[in-house]
């Protein structure tokens, strides 16, 4: 059964970095990416990136370039997104998923799984 957990969410001071953590289990294909997606308090769910597992090709949402980065590391299963320079509008919970298709794309519809979430809290 093919699980993702996020983990690495925290209450944090603007300016500050964390680094959200997304592994998989329970599944054996390299054609899939993940993206991380994020819903802020009365907002949708927004995907902010993917990565594609096999061939490590990236995408951002325009407004968080230069600040976030996603990385994999396929021996782990373990997806990584790091936040830095964090301002009070990143507050929200993040979401990592599995989409079973080959590209990019930061499209909800696109992904089959998903965590269950992790809170990340930007606040002095």
């Amino acid at each position: 059964q093919l699980q993702l957990v996020e983990s690495g969410g925290g209450l944090v001071q603007p300016g500050g970095s964390l680094r959200l953590s997304c592994a998989a289990s329970g599944f054996t294909s390299d054609n899939y990416v993940i993206g991380w997606f994020r819903r802020a308090p009365g907002k949708e769910r927004e995907g902010v990136s993917c990565i594609s597992r096999s061939d490590g090709s990236t995408y951002y949402k325009d407004s968080v370039k230069g600040r976030f980065t996603i990385s994999r590391d396929n021996a782990k299963n373990t997806v990584y997104l790091q936040i830095n320079n964090l301002k009070p509008e990143d507050t929200a919970v993040y979401y990592c998923a599995l989409g079973l298709f080959v590209g990019s794309s930061l499209a909800r519809t696109d992904y089959d799984y998903w965590g269950q979430g992790t809170q990340v809290t930007v606040s002095s």
